[in-house]
């Protein structure tokens, strides 16, 4: 899988093109991924008693892995991820710098 939980990314398009943010959640059957600070919509709940007040709370909600790119640590370009074995260990690399991603 080329998105891991805490990776750096850079919304490509939509709403949010241009924040980043950290990868929070990878969900690899539909595809997407749950990115911090990114993608935010209001949500309006009726009370559920005392514990559980009503009002108007933010969410995140996931965006498809085609509208992110992640963000090489050692470039700081936003980039694509290939693979490679070294020392019979598949490694994540970027694709411009061609040095590892951990």
């Amino acid at each position: 899988m080329k998105f891991k939980k805490g990776d750096e990314v850079l919304v490509s398009c939509g709403k949010d093109k241009g924040k980043t943010g950290k990868i929070e959640k990878v969900f690899s059957k539909t595809q997407k991924v749950l990115v911090a600070g990114v993608n935010m919509y209001k949500r309006h709940r009726k009370a559920q008693g005392q514990r559980m007040p009503g009002g108007i709370i933010d969410i995140t909600k996931p965006l498809p892995w085609a509208n992110v790119a992640v963000l090489c640590p050692n470039c700081k370009k936003p980039t694509r991820i290939g693979f490679k074995i070294t020392n019979s260990k598949k490694v994540r690399i970027c694709k411009k710098c061609k040095k590892e991603i951990a």
